[in-house]
């Protein structure tokens, strides 16, 4: 008996613990969304011209050695827009902390392959997050306003840390990847990152991991 009410308080508090998670994340996703999801297109033509686009990253390849089909897609996104003249440079902004592991020169070899001439792509090895990629575009590369390059539901996350830091920013979505190549992972793990998108910008007011001298971009 003891052992069946010990089972009974355990099973109420992961309910509780798991209806809080739910909560929480549907929350975040109300207040995102109602600040973001107006500055997004995903039709090159309503789009403003941009001198940049920040291209967010992510990992070229996934564990079993297949393409990333986020990356591939954020990609195309970042070519057609260039192609279309709606940006000028495109600043790859991603990890490079561990040895062996490089997303923006992996974005900057995928960009030229699919003819971006070189010298209209900056990299940004230290885009450690999306607060990171967002802010440092701002403090480290002096851009007021840019359009992010990723997928919809990112773009909405990464646009509204932008606005809440006084960046002028719009949003083109790449193409998004279907449930059974891993996009519905992909999204549960999105809903959790707006949970913290929202504690860092307003309760512990994050700052990117590292800052450093200012970059020009394409003088």
């Amino acid at each position: 008996m003891k052992n069946a009410r010990w089972v009974s308080r355990v099973l109420v508090v992961l309910g509780v613990g798991v209806a809080g998670v739910v909560a929480a994340a549907l929350g975040a996703r109300s207040v995102i969304e109602n600040g973001a999801a107006a500055f997004v297109a995903s039709d090159v033509g309503a789009l403003r011209h941009e001198r940049v686009g920040l291209i967010l990253g992510c990992a070229p390849r996934l564990g079993n050695g297949a393409s990333n089909p986020f990356f591939s897609n954020r990609i195309a996104a970042a070519v057609e827009l260039f192609k279309a003249g709606k940006v000028d440079f495109l600043l790859a902004s991603g990890d490079n902390r561990k040895a062996g592991y490089d997303e923006p020169s992996a974005m900057r070899d995928a960009l030229v392959a699919n003819g971006v001439p070189a010298e209209r792509i900056t990299l940004d090895y230290a885009g450690f997050s999306t607060l990171d990629s967002v802010v440092r575009a701002k403090r480290v590369f002096g851009l007021a306003e840019f359009c992010v390059i990723t997928q919809r539901d990112h773009a909405m996350r990464a646009l509204y840390i932008a606005r809440e830091n006084g960046i002028d920013a719009v949003g083109f979505a790449a193409a998004d990847v279907p449930a059974s190549r891993g996009g519905l992972r992909v999204k549960i793990r999105e809903s959790l990152a707006r949970v913290r998108t929202l504690v860092d910008v307003h309760v512990l007011d994050r700052e990117p991991h590292f800052l450093g001298p200012a970059v020009a971009i394409g003088e």
